[in-house]
């Protein structure tokens, strides 16, 4: 499994939030390439990128952090955040992201969508699923849809796609761990999948449960930056899961 630790962004600074409520923001730290080098430094090799001010505005905002990131470390970088026409994704891989994260254009505009991973291939996107009781949400999570996560995920994974992260609204950000029941039931449903757990992670034995559940990955926010699980703890975790 891997681990990929995340940093989120509002007005170039890292950030966390709670639910997805922009009110609960609270800064982490002001210099996002500091903390990158930190995730380098522990021996992690991707990074997730969010930008919510541009998963707001509709457009992607924090490019020039992308670009300082990718510039100045080796990280496997996906960066989503505002993705929502051609021009944007261009941006995003010019600034060196190694993958686009799409959600609401999968779910809004699904022929674009499927123009996108026709035209990149299905290893540059990873497809993000937003849940909220197991239907999809978009825009930065401020709009919930009638569309169930089960028939989604079916439907992208005909287009090629693998690699998909689920988070669930209501466990994200709030450190009482993941939604264990609900990835069991998408890798019980759909074989081909390389799921990645993300929202909820509240120490280290919930990333070796996630493991032995069989995740293809999972994503590392708010346990990092509030203490719960130091770096040293994920280095010592991935070696230990490559053996």
């Amino acid at each position: 499994m891997q681990l990929i630790p995340a940093i989120d962004l509002i007005e170039g600074k890292c950030v966390r939030l709670t639910e997805g409520d922009y009110a609960t923001r609270k800064i982490y730290n002001e210099d996002p390439l500091e903390v990158a080098l930190a995730f380098e430094d522990a021996a992690l090799e991707r990074l997730h990128m969010v930008d919510l001010d541009g998963a707001r505005t509709g457009s992607p905002v924090n490019l020039k952090v992308l670009e300082k990131i990718a510039a100045k470390t080796s990280l496997i970088i996906d960066f989503g955040g505002g993705i929502k026409k051609d021009q944007d994704l261009s941006d995003v891989f010019n600034a060196g992201a190694t993958l686009a994260t799409i959600g609401s254009v999968a779910v809004k505009d699904p022929e674009l969508f499927a123009s996108w991973v026709k035209k990149y291939g299905p290893d540059q996107i990873l497809l993000g699923a937003d849940v909220k009781n197991e239907k999809i949400a978009v825009g930065g999570w401020l709009e919930t849809t009638d569309v169930w996560l089960l028939d989604f995920l079916q439907r992208n994974l005909e287009l090629g796609l693998r690699q998909v992260f689920v988070t669930d609204i209501s466990k994200d950000g709030k450190l009482e761990g993941p939604s264990f029941e609900l990835y069991k039931k998408v890798i019980g449903e759909l074989e081909d999948i390389q799921l990645i757990a993300s929202g909820g992670v509240s120490g280290i034995g919930d990333l070796e449960k996630l493991a032995e559940d069989g995740l293809h990955g999972a994503i590392i926010g708010k346990a990092i930056y509030e203490g719960r699980v130091s770096l040293k703890e994920l280095t010592a975790l991935q070696e230990r899961m490559k053996v």
